[in-house]
């Protein structure tokens, strides 16, 4: 379980300088267009800055696809299956709707497959919504279980007391 959780902080830190990184970038490319822009001369309109993809090595792929053996989740050879693992993951901490740690998450030639049970069907719902929103994924299967809600003593008790 501590291993578990060491790896799913070293994705989510990474995940987080990534963030931070190109956050940064467009930041500055914004502030020196508008800097720019005020200088005397002809004006010209401004073009909009896209946000550059982070850079993600091979070593990080390697380490991804060795998280996710551990993990019992499949990752495909491409880099880009290891990248999109590492972002669908990412994204299904940070949302407090998914379960994380009971879904696997298997990528292999860009189609993600979810395994696993959850407690909601709305929480399966949603980590479906992240898989397909992640950039890159062409296809998302969702085989996630939904645990059915277990009776409580208070409704059995309920259930008891009912005229037939």
């Amino acid at each position: 379980m501590r291993v578990r959780m060491f790896l799913l902080a070293v994705i989510v830190g990474l995940s987080v300088g990534f963030i931070a990184c190109t956050g940064n970038e467009a930041n500055n490319a914004n502030a020196n267009a508008n800097t720019n822009a005020n200088v005397g001369g002809p004006q010209s309109q401004a073009t909009p800055m896209t946000t550059p993809t982070p850079k993600y090595t091979e070593e990080q792929a390697r380490t991804e696809r060795e998280k996710a053996k551990a993990n019992k989740e499949t990752i495909g050879q491409s880099f880009e299956d290891a990248w999109i693992h590492a972002k669908i993951v990412a994204k299904l901490i940070g949302d407090t709707q998914t379960p994380e740690r009971k879904i696997n998450v298997d990528v292999v030639d860009a189609a993600v497959t979810l395994r696993g049970t959850v407690d909601t069907v709305e929480a399966k719902a949603e980590a479906g919504r992240v898989a397909k929103e992640t950039d890159g994924v062409k296809k998302v299967t969702n085989q996630l279980k939904v645990l059915a809600p277990k009776a409580t003593k208070a409704s059995k008790n309920t259930n008891a007391n009912k005229p037939e």
